[in-house]
């Protein structure tokens, strides 16, 4: 049976992506050219760790949604939008190779006035230098000609129950004029408001300025941070006062790390078109040489806590609580929880770990002690480590129990524990 909509790369773009479009009504297909999420998908679980639930997957099927190894159902569609991952490389840079084989394979079934949008991170440019070649080359038909193209980012914030698919602003940005108004009719029936761009480079960038405002600012507090433990100044206190400000200020918070799926970009490199001029984000990279060194900096004050206490971090047994990236979340992508343990466990430390999200936990393919009982942990634990504040952490008590507490996420009343 023919569907409205193909959503190609099953992943954490994807699958919400999917969840929405089928609850507004449109007959959705998935397909990846990793057979993995079908075969997850199909026995009724999310193939991507912290996204949909079981039950929201059986909330998509019955509503339609189908799951397919098919490449063929590419081509019975109106719309595909490609949201394969692009990973951040050994060189810094996005990889693009995911999205490559998603072009090739939509290519190949791709029909005349289709639309076809991409919400992947990518550099700027991608769309028009590497995407359209691959779709026009595969099928022979030009786009904004035979076909609609444009670029869509994906704002997506995991358990946000604020800021939904249907209440968060979309950008678009299509090849032509009316590649854009194609894609905005599409998103309409997802979203409540469309934002046009003057382009796809533009609606690009609009990403990466997104991405690269986050990781930035971040820095900037894990840098005061640092400073004010040095001068002995409350930096969390610093950061209640300074948010009182009801303009030009927006707070963020120093941790442990900077974990999730958007990956800082810096757009100066471009490896698919050299003739594009380099002209490198130095602020990015600063910012994540700054994020990078986070958790060597807690590994630091975990050492030098126990230290005062006169405890050696060889043999010490440190509990760390919360390994996920984002809390109340089971997903842990780029978390820094577990650089943190591996640091930890070179020198010799006996590491456990409580999660209420993460049932089974692996650092280095070796499995970590979970703890069944949270407060006898922190109770026999030289030194407990606050990296993620679930709501269900009960944390006064925990201060009280804890032989020695730090907290990285500045969640701990006021002089109840260490804090970052």
């Amino acid at each position: 049976m023919p569907a409205d909509l193909a959503v190609i790369g099953l992943g954490h773009l994807g699958l919400p992506l999917a969840q929405a479009a089928t609850a507004a009504g449109i007959q959705t297909v998935g397909y990846d050219t990793d057979p993995r999420p079908f075969a997850e998908l199909s026995a009724g679980r999310s193939p991507v760790e912290g996204s949909l639930t079981a039950s929201d997957i059986r909330r998509m099927i019955s509503g339609g949604f189908r799951p397919t190894t098919n490449p063929a159902e590419l081509g019975r569609v109106r719309t595909a939008v490609i949201c394969a991952p692009t990973p951040l490389g050994a060189d810094r840079t996005l990889d693009l190779d995911a999205l490559g084989d998603a072009a090739r394979a939509l290519a190949a079934r791709l029909r005349p006035h289709t639309t076809v949008l991409l919400e992947s991170a990518v550099p700027p440019g991608t769309t028009e230098n590497l995407l359209r070649p691959l779709l026009e080359e595969g099928s022979g038909l030009r786009a904004g000609r035979d076909f609609h193209l444009a670029y869509s980012p994906s704002r997506l914030d995991p358990g946000n129950r604020t800021h939904v698919y249907a209440n968060t602003p979309k950008v678009i940005g299509g090849l032509t004029p009316a590649c854009t108004e194609s894609a905005a009719a599409f998103y309409g029936r997802l979203t409540d408001k469309v934002v046009r761009a003057r382009g796809p480079r533009e609606a690009e960038m609009a990403k990466v300025l997104e991405t690269n405002f986050r990781h930035v600012n971040i820095a900037l507090v894990n840098e005061m941070a640092v400073l004010c433990h040095d001068l002995g100044v409350d930096f969390w206190d610093v950061i209640r006062c300074a948010e009182t400000k009801p303009f030009g200020f927006q707070p963020f918070r120093p941790g442990p790390g900077v974990g999730g799926h958007g990956t800082p970009v810096d757009p100066g490199h471009l490896p698919y078109n050299s003739r594009t001029p380099g002209h490198p984000l130095r602020m990015v990279s600063l910012a994540q040489e700054i994020n990078d060194r986070m958790p060597q900096y807690v590994i630091q004050r975990c050492a030098t806590l126990l230290n005062e206490h006169g405890k050696s971090v060889r043999n010490a047994r440190v509990l760390l609580l919360g390994v996920t990236y984002k809390p109340d979340l089971a997903d842990q992508e780029a978390s820094p929880a577990r650089e943190i343990a591996g640091r930890l466990m070179d020198m010799g430390a006996q590491i456990g770990y409580h999660d209420p999200h993460v049932l089974d936990w692996r650092v280095r393919e070796l499995p970590v002690p979970r703890a069944d009982s949270l407060y006898e942990a922190a109770a026999g634990a030289d030194l407990t480590v606050l990296l993620q504040h679930h709501r269900t952490y009960d944390l006064q008590g925990l201060a009280v129990k804890a032989q020695l507490l730090l907290d990285t996420r500045g969640a701990t009343p006021a002089g109840a524990a260490h804090r970052l």
